[in-house]
């Protein structure tokens, strides 16, 4: 049940900033993936913070529960770590997505964000990892001891890696943040901020994506709503 994650209720402002901290996001699809991926609801729900990253899963829980919670977008947070990062001149490390995505990104750091020192890694596009796969990513994070890592591999698949191998990476905060890496480089565009502040976001990927998006937000959202309402039904039963 979604009333049963506990969900970041605060600023970001407000993170520990010298703490280990595992950051995984939730919106309503991947509270649609979580029901049938038991070991990714256990990433999800063990996570140090898990943040709102859907408009569905904060109106969701203030009906379920009365919570009220403020969206924080992947984008917010991603925007946050490196404002913090420029102030404290520290370090972050991009794992995941092409070679070509994270050169994008290490140039605009560079233009906006001087004081960051940047490091990154590709790895192999390949639905699991092998023992040396994994050694590898250890040893270049690892050597480098990044303030902030960020995990761009797409959810499910970097909330479990970064779950599963929390304990042997030298870091600070792990951010899996996804979609966000296209959104930097600018492979991908955002929603205008306009769409953001209404809670359209998820509309403008759909038109800006449909062959990819429309089952996720089309199906996905009824599947949602269904969910909650099925969850609200139990409450009162109880």
């Amino acid at each position: 049940m979604l009333s049963k994650f506990q969900i970041y209720n605060q600023s970001l402002e407000q993170l520990p900033n010298h703490s280990k901290l595992l950051i995984t996001t939730i919106n309503s699809h991947s509270y649609n993936v979580s029901r049938t991926d038991d070991f990714y609801q256990e990433a999800l729900m063990k996570s140090d913070i898990l943040i709102p990253d859907g408009i569905s899963v904060v109106h969701a829980l203030k009906w379920l529960k009365k919570q009220k919670l403020k969206k924080i977008a992947g984008a917010d947070l991603f925007n946050y770590e490196l404002q913090r990062l420029e102030k404290s001149k520290g370090s972050c490390f991009f794992l995941g997505s092409s070679e070509s995505t994270l050169q994008k990104i290490k140039v605009r750091i560079a233009s906006e964000y001087p004081n960051i020192t940047v490091q990154s890694y590709s790895p192999p596009f390949k639905k699991e990892f092998s023992e040396e796969d994994n050694k590898k990513m250890f040893d270049k994070i690892n050597a480098f001891k990044p303030d902030v890592l960020m995990v761009g591999m797409t959810a499910p698949k970097q909330e479990k890696w970064a779950y599963r191998h929390y304990q042997f990476l030298d870091v600070g905060h792990i951010c899996c943040i996804g979609a966000v890496f296209d959104f930097y480089s600018g492979t991908i565009k955002r929603a205008p901020k306009w769409m953001i502040n209404m809670g359209l976001e998820w509309l403008y990927r759909l038109f800006k994506e449909p062959k990819r998006m429309w089952k996720r937000y089309l199906i996905g959202n009824i599947k949602f709503i269904w969910f909650i309402i099925e969850e609200k039904l139990n409450q009162n039963k109880s």
